[in-house]
Parts: structure tokens; sequence; C-alpha cells
């Protein structure tokens, strides 16, 4: 469970890079964008090793 939103919009970006990862239908531009985001947030919450 989610404690604040940004840990949730990190679970949702998460689960959404695994699902289009998973079936190969996924726009190598947008994937990369959502991945970019993820990093951003694990700084943010101080979980992303530098």
């Amino acid at each position: 469970m989610s404690v604040n939103q940004n840990e949730a919009n990190l679970e949702a970006i998460t689960i959404t890079i695994a699902h289009l990862e998973k079936n190969c239908k996924c726009d190598e531009k947008l994937l990369k964008e959502l991945k970019d985001e993820r990093d951003r947030l694990l700084r943010e919450l101080n979980v992303h090793s530098p």
C-alpha cells in the first residue's frame, strides 16, 4: 500500500513499465520517459542508488 502520492505514482509507473515490456507493444520513447520518471521518483524518495 502506498503511503503518499509519490509512492502511488512510482507503483503505477513500475507496473506500467513491466506490462509494456512483457507485451512487447511499447513505444521506446514512451518507455524511456517512464523509466526516467521512475528514476526521478526513486531519487526523490531517497531509495535510488547514485
